[in-house]
């Protein structure tokens, strides 16, 4: 373990430990569907704290849909059902790459700051919580690609604050940083504004394709992304599975 990953554990909230443990232990398989969950009162030793404390974490693991949670007999670990349609969580890298066209992204924007009234709403946050706003613009070949305009909610990924983001766009960078248990897309087509127009080489009021998409971690907002295509480059594949009982 470095340094930087003790301090941050050292740092963590027994509350938070707790969230991490149980999730990890869930996510990675060591847990089956099923699997009997310590009781509260062994978690409550084992991590030295209030019962509350067991109990606030396997509270929101619960609504997370992760644990089921039953009176006499404790919690279990919940199967993760498939959903009927999934749209799929591209890395645009690999959206250029198949295009046979050498791929770049840059950094035009990041700001640190308190969120506003619409993003509070948008994130579930406090009125001073803060958030990283990032903006990239992703190329292929020598032409403007997608325009991703980012917000990171730190409170759940802290770490993302003194990130550079200089070999890794944000994007697979939270994949591959932070699990989510949840995402909500949003699609629709759009004129280009004079800033997404601007940006992309097109004209302003051209026909452009928006996806807006937020993640969840447990039930904890991870980010919220409003990526632009032009119009004609781009096509969205949906994922079809049947449920399963």
């Amino acid at each position: 373990m470095t340094a930087d990953m003790t301090a941050r554990t050292e740092t963590r909230s027994l509350h938070q430990r707790i969230l991490d443990d149980i999730e990890q232990n869930i996510v990675s398989g060591r847990w089956p569907p099923g699997h009997k969950i310590p009781s509260e009162q062994l978690l409550t030793e084992e991590y030295g704290c209030s019962r509350m404390t067991v109990n606030k974490a396997l509270t929101q693991l619960a609504r997370a849909g992760l644990v089921l949670r039953r009176r006499k007999t404790g919690s279990i670990v919940m199967p993760q059902n498939s959903q009927s349609a999934i749209l799929e969580i591209y890395d645009i890298r690999d959206e250029v790459s198949a295009l046979a066209l050498p791929y770049r992204f840059e950094i035009l924007f990041r700001e640190t700051r308190v969120p506003s009234k619409t993003e509070r709403a948008l994130l579930n946050l406090a009125a001073r919580q803060k958030l990283l706003s990032i903006t990239c613009l992703h190329f292929a070949g020598d032409r403007p690609f997608c325009l991703e305009e980012r917000l990171i909610n730190l409170a759940v990924v802290p770490e993302a604050e003194d990130t550079p983001f200089a070999e890794l766009s944000p994007g697979p960078w939270l994949l591959d940083h932070v699990p989510w248990h949840a995402a909500e897309h949003r699609i629709a087509a759009e004129a280009a504004s004079p800033i997404a127009a601007g940006r992309l080489l097109v004209p302003v009021g051209a026909p452009v394709l928006v996806v807006e998409r937020q993640t969840w971690r447990l039930d904890e907002a991870v980010t919220h992304v409003r990526l632009t295509y032009p119009g004609a480059s781009h096509a969205l594949t949906a994922r079809f599975t049947p449920p399963q009982t």
